[in-house]
């Protein structure tokens, strides 16, 4: 039995077993019915073109762990950030953990998704936010949808500053030959509110995991969300993630994606405009080695006029790395006083490493700004000189142009303590002490 059989045959096991309304069992059976037409995508898929996930597919996954897995906060303390206080919401093999989470009700939301789903005062935000952004043609959106349960549910009302930044953390223990989890993710951000993310997926051995995830974010008017996701996992980790943005009248969402580590990495973030005078951005570092690879799949649509998107994706790929960047930019006809930037650059260090790069501009408005690039190249031969003849070793000269080529988004990172630790990711991966007082 192939993991697309075992998932449609386990669908009525599934729900029998949780407690949800009538109007999720109808979206859960109708996400399930548009996976079983379609499948898992294929390299047959233009959006899929450069991205297969046939060997993947391979593992005998368990789709449903058997048992909880406890772990203790001393085994996983480096991959939070501890040095601030925050908010904490962790699981484990795809369920929650409270002794290693922090959660409230105090003025704002920050808790589970399965109480969201099934307990009646949540309903009615429920009815209004979930699975409402999130495609329903997406075949790995739909399935996510199928057997959504359990991840981060997350409620900033009206006028309300998160007062510390927020964790979401997903860990994997290997205790299941292979696994395949699906966190579902709602984040609601009300009107001149704020709000800081962090999520980070990680696998604690080098047993295969496969996670699909899915995150639905909703910024109201004037609200501000700065979300940052870290991806900097095991060799046998791979992780499909799609995220979806809703944005209103004058708000700012900033999503950092940070591709590190894994075996195969999609990301898949839209952005939809419903209001005048917002701003949307996106920025990603991708630094990768071995065979690792990552694919950035963008869309920002401009459906309102007076609007701005700013888009910078920085890639280094050694060894036999792979890169792929297809970045879309719709500008609708009442778009107008648009602002889009799109800028796509890549290093690539080794000559089996690839970049698959293709920018997107489709535009029906005739008042716009918009640009998009790409650029594909090697280090300067040049600053690799003048460093070493001013006494910089060449490892380190390398280190130092390719933490200049990323240090435009490294510096976006609004949070000092992510930023540091950022940082030091990339400093291990070039393999140097860049030198830094961190």
């Amino acid at each position: 039995m192939d993991l697309k059989e075992k998932l449609v045959s386990s669908f009525m096991a599934f729900e029998e077993r949780v407690d949800v309304h009538s109007d999720l069992h109808d979206i859960r059976t109708n996400a399930l019915k548009n996976f079983e037409n379609k499948g898992f995508p294929t390299k047959k898929e233009e959006a899929w073109k450069y991205t297969s996930l046939n060997a993947i597919l391979k593992n005998d996954f368990t789709v449903f762990p058997k048992q909880e897995n406890a772990i203790e906060f001393n085994q996983v303390k480096k991959y939070f950030l501890h040095e601030i206080d925050t908010y904490k919401l962790v699981f484990i093999d795809g369920v929650f953990s409270s002794h290693l989470s922090s959660t409230t009700h105090d003025g704002i939301d920050v808790c589970l998704m399965s109480s969201a789903l099934t307990k009646p005062k949540y309903k009615m935000v429920i009815d209004t936010y979930f699975n409402q952004i999130a495609s329903k043609d997406d075949s790995l959106t739909s399935l996510n949808t199928a057997f959504a349960i359990e991840g981060a549910f997350i409620n900033i009302p009206k006028k309300k500053v998160a007062d510390k930044p927020i964790e979401i953390m997903y860990f994997s223990t290997g205790n299941e030959a292979a696994l395949m989890v699906q966190p579902r993710n709602l984040i609601i951000v009300g009107e001149n509110s704020h709000v800081q993310i962090i999520e980070r997926h990680q696998s604690l051995n080098e047993n295969p995991v496969l996670t699909n995830s899915v995150t639905e974010i909703f910024a109201q008017k004037r609200a501000i969300v700065d979300y940052y996701k870290i991806q900097n996992d095991n060799s046998e980790a791979n992780l499909v993630d799609n995220t979806y943005v809703s944005q209103q009248q004058e708000s700012h969402a900033y999503v950092h994606t940070f591709s590190f580590g894994g075996n195969l990495t999609r990301n898949n973030l839209n952005f939809y405009h419903f209001g005048e005078r917002l701003t949307s951005t996106l920025n990603g570092i991708s630094i990768l080695n071995d065979k690792q690879h990552v694919d950035h799949y963008t869309l920002v649509n401009h459906a309102q006029p007076n609007c701005e998107s700013f888009q910078d994706y920085k890639g280094i790929f050694s060894d036999r790395s792979t890169g792929v960047f297809n970045g879309k930019i719709l500008v609708n006809q009442i778009a107008q006083k648009t602002n889009a930037f799109q800028k796509s650059n890549n290093i690539l260090l080794s000559d089996k490493a690839t970049i698959n790069a293709k920018p997107q501009l489709e535009i029906f408005a005739d008042d716009v700004k918009c640009s998009h690039g790409c650029t594909i190249g090697q280090l300067d031969e040049t600053a690799m000189f003048y460093m070493q003849s001013r006494g910089i070793p060449q490892k380190e000269a390398k280190a130092l142009l390719m933490y200049a080529f990323s240090n435009a988004v490294i510096e976006s990172i609004k949070i000092p303590e992510l930023k540091q630790r950022i940082t030091k990711i990339i400093a291990t991966k070039l393999g140097v002490n860049l030198g830094f007082d961190l």
